[in-house]
């Protein structure tokens, strides 16, 4: 989806939210980058907003993959990683918490 498309509020992922403004729905993702980057910290990886539609994601190597929603970026992180990322990992959550 081009970027027009993703402020004009074209098919979304459904935890990508529906209803907002365009300036809420920017800020929200915004949100949901950082937080994203909070967990993927954790395995090396990052995300960032490509054109308010996709999302990069990119490993320490530099490696750099194009995902369209959540869905697909969280599948492409385990397959950039050769392994799970599992959301209750003992070291993973005690590093958010004291983040937090």
């Amino acid at each position: 989806m081009c970027g027009l498309c993703g402020l004009l509020g074209g098919d979304a992922h459904w935890a990508e939210g529906t209803g907002w403004t365009a300036q809420t729905r920017r800020a929200e993702r915004l949100r949901r980058v950082s937080l994203i980057n909070e967990v993927l910290g954790h395995y090396g990886l990052a995300v960032a907003d490509w054109q308010g539609a996709n999302y990069l994601l990119s490993s320490r190597t530099g490696r750099t993959e194009i995902v369209a929603d959540l869905a697909e970026l969280w599948q492409m992180a385990e397959r950039m990683l050769g392994r799970g990322c599992d959301p209750l990992d003992g070291a993973l959550v005690a590093r958010l918490e004291q983040a937090a």
